[in-house]
């Protein structure tokens, strides 16, 4: 007779890999965040329902801070609104001061339930400052809305709009079956170094350039990375992955001259020495992997090291260093500018206690310090806003030392 067998498998600590020849991180952040909006800084273990208003946040993508005392803005994605702060924030909680996208701040659903228009959004994520203004990625509605000024209440309407020929249109590449310089299929990201504007077009699997600031609706892109054309979309090229391709494009930043992208699906980060100046140039540096080649996820481990990413979103840069949100690791990574090689080891962590330790807060109930899904993250002087998506929260720290 067969007697029944139970078995049991932990992540034991003898799976994990090595250390990494002893490699040490240093702490990227100080101990505690200066404030927490959103959330609370330590929720309960049974958390509420999250319900819309002017304190709280449901799945925050995308946070920028336009001044070492402010505004701040944040793209409360799962609310379908854009939060605005005039002044920096130093208190948990703080309520914000205006909204776009909403009837009010006790309301939510997708275009404020509304036909859509210059004053609703659709999973805002990606947010930069552009000019005087700002720019926010508008995923759902494939569009980019531009604001010549920064707003400071509530509904402002956009001025320009990106991806559509108006602020009515909605339908990705603007309905047709292949992309083009003038459509956008799930526009994330956003970043401008106050000249060019550039957009992480992550359904058409590229990123779009503009060189100046875009002065009319609808105005084509410059140039396409990721693509050898405009009208090309498919994952990594339609090819094998390589040092052009991009699978899920989407945060974006500059770094000491450098453009870098965070391509979430083949689990990297693509650095170019320079501002590529032709379609489709192919990028000099890979971070998270060891060749252009190589997408998986921790490099086909289950447990991270100092030098792999699982679907990195976000990305910033702090003069000599760059900064990745490692969403799916739930933790902040730092490269050094001279460390830069392909597969280069980072130096700086947060969010886990080691480079080798991973899960959603540290598979604990959420603290302080810890992080769940972080989506996204702006730098601003020695002052870093982290979008701690999976913790309905947004996280304001200065840089460690």
């Amino acid at each position: 007779m067969n007697r029944p067998r139970t078995i049991k498998v932990t992540p034991a600590p003898a799976l994990q890999v090595g250390a990494d020849g002893g490699m040490e991180a240093t702490p990227l952040l100080e101990p505690a965040p200066l404030c927490v909006l959103g959330n609370d800084r330590t929720p309960p273990l049974i958390q509420p329902a999250v319900r819309p208003g002017a304190d709280a946040c449901f799945g925050p993508r995308g946070a920028c801070l336009l001044g070492p005392q402010g505004p701040l803005l944040v793209c409360d994605t799962g609310h379908h609104r854009l939060l605005g702060w005039n002044r920096l924030p130093t208190v948990d909680r703080t309520p914000a001061d205006w909204q776009i996208g909403q009837p009010g701040f006790g309301a939510e659903g997708r275009n404020g339930r509304r036909a859509p228009g210059a004053a609703s959004l659709n999973v805002p994520t990606g947010i930069c400052a552009l000019g005087h203004g700002i720019a926010v990625g508008d995923a759902w509605n494939h569009r980019v809305l531009i604001w010549n000024e920064i707003p400071t209440a509530d509904n402002t309407a956009a001025d320009l709009v990106l991806g559509q020929a108006d602020f009515t249109g909605t339908d990705a590449n603007r309905g047709r079956p292949n992309a083009d310089a003038d459509g956008l299929n799930w526009p994330y990201g956003v970043h401008s170094d106050g000249e060019r504007l550039l957009v992480a077009d992550a359904g058409n699997r590229r990123v779009l350039v503009w060189d100046r600031p875009p002065r009319q609706n609808g105005q084509p892109a410059d140039r396409v990375l990721g693509q050898h054309d405009f009208d090309a979309h498919d994952e990594n090229a339609g090819g094998e992955p390589n040092a052009m391709s991009m699978r899920w494009p989407h945060g974006i930043a500059l770094w000491r001259g450098r453009l870098c992208v965070a391509d979430a699906g083949n689990n990297r980060i693509q650095v170019w020495e320079d501002m590529p100046r032709e379609h489709g140039a192919p990028c000099d540096w890979i971070l998270g992997q060891t060749g252009v080649a190589r997408v998986d996820h921790n490099q086909s481990l289950y447990w991270p090291r100092a030098n792999t990413l699982n679907m990195p979103y976000g990305i910033g840069a702090a003069g000599d260093w760059l900064l990745a949100a490692d969403t799916a690791n739930s933790r902040l990574l730092a490269w050094h500018v001279d460390d830069l090689a392909d597969g280069a080891p980072a130096r700086r962590l947060a969010g886990q206690p080691d480079f080798h330790a991973k899960g959603d807060n540290r598979w604990r109930p959420p603290a302080a310090d810890s992080f769940c899904w972080p989506y996204g993250l702006h730098v601003c002087a020695n002052m870093v806003a982290v979008a701690d998506s999976g913790n309905n929260r947004v996280s304001l720290w200065r840089l460690g030392t």
